[in-house]
């Protein structure tokens, strides 16, 4: 039997919308993993309504220990920071490396396991943030005579609502009820703003 020879592989997604905004196009993200030394590289695109990912599937079940695999940015791989998070440490516990590019090289050193302690500190304590803002905000809203559960908010913080829709509403299964009654804003403009957000 021939031994495994380590292989590097990259990873690129992209939106059908807007796929080009932020360095995000497959073609910047495919030239930076193969600058970064992967040899293979698998690609999907999707719409937000679309959330299968046949590529990385396959990539995944090619992964061997040994191998790297590289992306650009952790929301390349998952919907979350935690979700992104608890996706590497599954494959460092195969002897799998994860690269990064914006973040370094995740692996078991004891660098590397301080990385994403902090990584997941950091996303918990945003999250908790945004909720407690979020709740200090309606509290004073509601003092308003004219205030009505659930109003859309024209002014609604993009980065608010991506926390709560990555981390309660897909990662924490909460509903888009409790959701938009977080945000202060109906059920229909929850799913506006989820629109929006993979646009």
């Amino acid at each position: 039997m021939t031994d495994h020879i380590p292989t590097i592989y990259g990873y690129a997604r992209v939106s059908t919308k807007g796929q080009a905004r932020d360095g995000n196009s497959l073609e910047d993200q495919t030239n930076k993993l193969r600058m970064n030394g992967a040899s293979q590289i698998f690609t999907d695109s999707f719409t937000g309504t679309k959330i299968d990912r046949p590529e990385l599937d396959k990539l995944i079940a090619m992964l061997q220990p040994g191998d790297t695999l590289i992306v650009t940015k952790l929301d390349r791989i998952a919907r979350s920071t935690t979700q992104g998070l608890q996706f590497i440490d599954s494959l460092l516990s195969k002897d799998i490396k994860v690269h990064i590019l914006n973040m370094g090289m995740m692996d078991n050193t004891p660098t590397g396991k301080l990385i994403r302690t902090i990584m997941f500190a950091f996303a918990e304590f945003e999250r908790d943030m945004i909720v407690q803002r979020t709740s200090e905000g309606k509290s004073i809203a509601r003092q308003n005579p004219d205030y009505k559960e659930g109003r859309p908010s024209l002014t609604l913080d993009m980065d608010r609502f991506r926390i709560v829709y990555n981390e309660d509403y897909l990662t924490h299964n909460h509903t888009a009820e409790e959701c938009a009654s977080l945000l202060g804003i109906s059920r229909r403009s929850f799913f506006k703003y989820a629109k929006q957000l993979a646009a």
